[in-house]
């Protein structure tokens, strides 16, 4: 997404239903809470549903960089129970149903690829590139 301004972040291209400011909230909302799960940390406050009305401003360089960071930041000191069971309470469809430690590592990381995917295509709209 760099190299991209306020605007184009913010853009529905194609008559989309989601921006890039969007899918870069939800991805990183997503992975912070299903690495969480799975590493045993303490789950993060999280308005999944906020993600999906974020608006990309000035500070989204830095914006993301914190949540990568905190991303990472989850690895630190975790230890690795692949049997380990949690909830994720962010999500409607499955918060009264326990996940293995290894299924929300596993989900959060091919989420997260797909989202990747998903802006590269957005961005592929934005600026086309030339064959």
């Amino acid at each position: 997404m760099a190299g991209l301004s306020a605007d184009e972040l913010n853009a529905r291209p194609a008559g989309g239903q989601t921006n890039s400011i969007v899918i870069v909230a939800h991805a990183l909302g997503a992975t912070l809470s299903w690495m969480s799960l799975g590493l045993g940390k303490p789950l993060p406050a999280r308005d999944r549903e906020a993600e999906f009305r974020s608006v990309a401003g000035s500070n989204f360089a830095a914006w993301t960089e914190e949540r990568i960071h905190a991303i990472v930041g989850v690895f630190d000191g975790a230890t690795w129970d692949p049997a380990r069971m949690g909830t994720p309470n962010w999500n409607v469809h499955s918060k009264s149903e326990p996940r293995t430690a290894a299924y929300a590592v596993a989900h959060g990381l091919a989420h997260l690829g797909e989202h990747v995917g998903h802006l590269h295509m957005t961005r592929e709209l934005l600026r086309p590139t030339a064959d």
